[in-house]
């Protein structure tokens, strides 16, 4: 009889935690089943630039850049004084290993393609470039030219001394220039980091057309979606 009774207790004792644990799994907050999250990516990181432009405190729209020197990933040094007869120029805050980065590197070459000719080209800027961080190193900036082929220069902002006074915030970020170097545009590629094939509102191509044409971009900012600038 007692046998039994440690029996029965025991499949009580059982069915109880059973019951508690599928009732906490259900209350447990998480992720739909279906596999689809919204919001932004887990970690707390959200990829859309949250300050504004005053926030930021770099330039705005209509204030002039002024030129810089910076070490190419030829080892030579770049300034936008040396691009003759240019138009305009396509800056673009970027690094190696921001997953926004890497997923505009071909349309980064694809707009230098296309627009250097016409007197627009891309200027690439890392200002994450750090030689304590192998991925983010001077060799490794090279490294990763060499192996994506950028037609465009690819410029370390070593301890950052450029990417605070352009204001620039995300990986990519871009600030597009008229040919006096005057901020004409500031904002994202386009309207689709993750998908080229589904890009609807192409901003920097469409602000190069309003220069063309000498109108204003509209519009002329848009919030940079990206990894933050890493604070070195």
């Amino acid at each position: 009889m007692k046998k039994s009774n440690v029996f029965f207790t025991t499949i009580l004792l059982l069915s109880s935690l059973l019951v508690t644990v599928n009732i906490n799994a259900q209350e447990r907050k998480g992720p739909p089943q279906n596999g689809e999250r919204k919001g932004p990516p887990p970690g707390g990181h959200n990829p859309v630039q949250s300050k504004t432009l005053e926030e930021i405190g770099g330039y705005k729209i209509g204030e002039a850049a002024t030129d810089f020197q910076l070490k190419n990933v030829d080892g030579n040094t770049f300034s936008l004084s040396d691009i003759k007869d240019a138009k305009g120029y396509i800056v673009v805050f970027t690094c190696n290993e921001c997953p926004f980065a890497k997923m505009y590197e071909d349309r980064l070459i694809a707009l230098h393609n296309t627009y250097a000719p016409r007197g627009y080209p891309v200027i690439a800027i890392n200002p994450n470039v750090s030689e304590t961080n192998e991925r983010e190193s001077f060799k490794a900036m090279q490294k990763r030219a060499e192996e994506k082929q950028f037609p465009f220069v690819y410029l370390a902002d070593m301890g950052q001394k450029i990417s605070p006074q352009y204001g620039a915030v995300r990986t990519p970020h871009v600030f597009l220039l008229d040919k006096e170097k005057k901020v004409q545009y500031i904002g994202t590629i386009d309207d689709n980091a993750r998908s080229a094939q589904d890009v609807k509102v192409k901003y920097v191509e469409n602000a190069i057309k309003a220069l063309e044409n000498g109108e204003q971009a509209n519009p002329n900012f848009t919030k940079a979606i990206g990894c933050p600038v890493k604070n070195l």
